[in-house]
């Protein structure tokens, strides 16, 4: 009876998790799991990063995706997840410009190379608990790529921050994906900040250390640079 306690909680808590191994551009889904997105190590496990300054808070990549897409300027984009997302806490995106000579299918994400282009805040809910949009979907909540970012080859980055757990140091849980993507048509905009991943993020952040029960919706602030909308 005990095995069979210690196997339930164990399988609950992978339900729990999730992964987002499939990037949809403008309602159009990559044709298979991590054929654009890099599968990430956790893509059995389903466990988060919870050390936010590790080297796999970039991507979490345990092999590069055979393909590059393309993505217009000005899409929406958003990913299909493995499980719901049940976990309070922002979903975020950034993107980074690789370099020339280099490609999207190899390039490694190094460097102050990343920029944000979306954030989610949260709100009070009709049970007066604090919750994000998106929460509870089998989706990430949507993103624009801005229509002023510079034509080329990017790395495409989502993170959903799990913060139920968040009120002890390294307590949050990051899950997250990378896409390879070519972005085209796109204008003249100088993004940024930049950031490195990792290097934008501390484990003692206000938005990644955080008490959700003592902290009222309008003082949370979600960790990182400003968001470049273009």
């Amino acid at each position: 009876m005990r095995f069979l306690a210690s196997l339930l909680l164990t399988v609950a808590a992978v339900q729990a998790h999730y992964t987002f191994p499939k990037l949809v551009v403008n309602g159009k889904a990559e044709e298979k799991d991590w054929s654009v997105t890099r599968m990430t190590k956790n893509a059995n496990s389903k466990q988060g990063v919870e050390n936010p300054t590790s080297a796999d808070i970039r991507c979490y990549t345990t092999q590069d995706a055979g393909s590059v897409t393309e993505v217009p300027a000005g899409a929406t984009v958003h990913y299909i997840s493995t499980q719901q997302i049940n976990h309070p806490g922002p979903t975020q995106y950034y993107l980074a410009k690789v370099p020339s000579g280099s490609s999207a299918a190899k390039w490694d994400g190094s460097g102050a190379v990343w920029f944000k282009i979306s954030t989610t805040m949260p709100f009070m809910d009709k049970n007066k608990q604090m919750t994000w949009p998106g929460q509870n979907d089998y989706i990430t909540t949507n993103a624009t790529i801005p229509a002023s970012v510079p034509s080329g080859e990017y790395l495409l980055r989502v993170e959903q921050i799990a913060l139920h757990l968040a009120m002890k140091s390294n307590g949050a849980q990051f899950y997250l994906a990378c896409s390879q993507i070519r972005i085209t048509g796109g204008g003249n905009g100088t993004p940024g900040p930049l950031v490195s991943l990792p290097g934008a993020y501390k484990s003692s952040d206000p938005g990644i250390l955080v008490d959700l029960g003592k902290i009222k919706v309008e003082e949370y602030k979600p960790p990182g640079p400003a968001v470049w909308s273009g």
